[in-house]
């Protein structure tokens, strides 16, 4: 089984075309697939959105009733998936945003690679990555260079993830004394993650982007400072230093 986990906060203009998009481009594939979707207390329609779906793909509606951030929706998808998963070293989560800055056609090839005994697939930076973002990467390198764990991948910032199940479930019985995964937000959360599965990785692998195909459903709330920020902070975090220091000595 293969879980597509979307966190989502106020998508109601996005989330209909991707999971749409989702179903078009999984259509035949020999794999079973089933969508996650937690809903970060959403104020907009996002849950009426996804209702209309519900009876044209495999998805489960998870939905915090107050605000909690894309940290915990992401922790949360993550148990979520662990929770149905009854053969976690054959099953696998696609992890991404529900806003279309993550290509949905990169999946199959992800799956590919995992059905090859890949345990984590990552997709590499976009060619025509808008400049906001693309100067947040490079700054987020220079600036937090206790995140950028390139004997990894390249890109370790990146949301489009498939993780073996089995990974992850390592990941989460190794979490802090408060039971908690992720502890950074945005684009450090996603940091987070690959610093905390990498020591149980046995193969990854990074795959090339697809140049982003414009689709503008809405106005991009992407902030460069705040992610930038974030990234700073979580490199300045102790825990997260011991992390990278761990990793580095296993690699």
């Amino acid at each position: 089984m293969i879980y597509i986990g979307i966190p989502v906060r106020n998508e109601r203009e996005t989330i209909g075309p991707l999971l749409w998009r989702i179903r078009e481009i999984l259509y035949g594939e020999q794999r079973e697939y089933h969508v996650l979707i937690c809903d970060d207390a959403s104020n907009d329609g996002t849950s009426e959105t996804l209702s209309q779906y519900e009876h044209f793909l495999p998805m489960t509606f998870l939905h915090n009733d107050v605000r909690k951030g894309y940290a915990a929706s992401l922790e949360r998808l993550i148990k979520a998936a662990l929770k149905r998963s009854t053969y976690p070293k054959r099953d696998a989560l696609v992890t991404m945003q529900g806003d279309f800055s993550d290509s949905p056609e990169r999946i199959c090839e992800m799956m590919r690679r995992f059905e090859g005994g890949a345990d984590l697939v990552t997709v590499g930076p976009v060619p025509n990555e808008p400049f906001a973002r693309r100067f947040t990467r490079i700054a987020g390198q220079q600036l937090a260079r206790g995140l950028h764990t390139t004997k990894l991948v390249d890109d370790p910032f990146a949301s489009l993830r498939l993780y073996r199940l089995f990974v992850l479930a390592r990941a989460v019985d190794a979490s802090d004394s408060r039971g908690r995964v992720l502890n950074h937000e945005g684009w450090a959360a996603n940091a987070e993650l690959l610093l905390r599965v990498g020591k149980f990785l046995r193969r990854f692998e990074e795959i090339r982007a697809e140049s982003i195909k414009t689709r503008r459903y809405r106005d991009s709330r992407y902030r460069a400072w705040r992610e930038l920020y974030g990234l700073i902070q979580a490199s300045r975090d102790p825990a997260i230093r011991k992390l990278v220091s761990n990793l580095n000595a296993m690699v």
